[in-house]
């Protein structure tokens, strides 16, 4: 991938990262307390939703800016015919390895943030310094695997999802399609993809969330979502399913679509400069 390509996937994805995590902090609250063990009521109901959006802040654009990099650069080196039956397994890869390297700085973020999100009276800062004197840094990467295994059946129907849809619309429409039709089928991809995979999203967060030491502190993602089916059956497992398709319907929108528009800018200008 060339210098100007790389820039461009670089500041595309970190400007739709920004965008959406700020624009929807207050529905990844909701969505956060009500999976939290102690019920939504008990970890703050509707007050202080904006709890933790500094954490959410620092994090967005690097993590978003890994994700396309990787993204990108992994499709370019998987180079198939856009017609070609390994299209969709190209973009699943991609994916794959965009999760896998972005959650090396998405995981620290959401581990705070979602600490602050059910402690709304605690200072970010405050919980940060916590985690480091109580876990160390390994504290901050508790629930690295099973984000992991969250975010890469999430991007396996995404991805593929979003690119199939895009490739038919520019098909029907008989051009590539705009930046709004891409936001559109990002929509689509998202919404879809947030509700198979809430479940792995309910075990993330208690495992997040859990006492240090607890069993469910420990990373066992098939324990944790063994422990909420014993304790709250089926509901449990889908809790947050809909202000998380909500949010993630709205961030595919407003990411995938920002980021098409950013990228096919940046791009437009690095071929115009010598």
């Amino acid at each position: 991938m060339d210098r100007p390509g790389f820039m461009a996937s670089l500041v595309a994805g970190g400007v739709a990262g920004v965008s959406v995590d700020l624009i929807l902090f207050p529905l990844d609250t909701i969505k956060t307390r009500l999976q939290s063990p102690q019920g939504f009521n008990r970890a703050g109901g509707f007050h202080g939703i904006y709890a933790g959006v500094p954490s959410a802040a620092v994090g967005s654009f690097p993590n978003a800016a890994a994700f396309f990099i990787t993204y990108e650069y992994v499709k370019w080196l998987l180079h198939t015919d856009s017609s070609s039956y390994l299209t969709p397994m190209k973009h699943m890869l991609a994916a794959s390895a965009g999760e896998v390297v972005a959650c090396l700085i998405r995981v620290p973020s959401e581990v705070v943030k979602q600490r602050a999100q059910v402690s709304a009276s605690t200072r970010t800062f405050q919980i940060f310094s916590n985690i480091l004197y109580e876990e160390g840094i390994q504290g901050l990467y508790r629930g690295y695997k099973s984000t992991v295994l969250r975010e890469i059946p999430f991007s396996l129907v995404q991805f593929p999802l979003w690119e199939s849809l895009k490739a038919l619309w520019s098909w029907r429409q008989d051009h590539v399609v705009d930046s709004w039709q891409s936001a559109v089928c990002g929509a689509f991809a998202g919404g879809f993809a947030a509700a198979v995979t809430t479940p792995l999203d309910v075990a993330k967060t208690r495992i997040m969330l859990a006492k240090a030491g607890s069993s469910t502190a420990s990373g066992n993602v098939l324990s944790a979502l063994h422990g909420v089916w014993r304790s709250q059956g089926l509901a449990g497992l889908f809790a947050g399913v809909f202000p998380r398709m909500a949010a993630i319907s709205l961030g595919g929108f407003i990411f995938l679509g920002a980021y098409d528009q950013t990228h096919s800018l940046l791009s437009e200008v690095g071929r115009k400069s010598p």
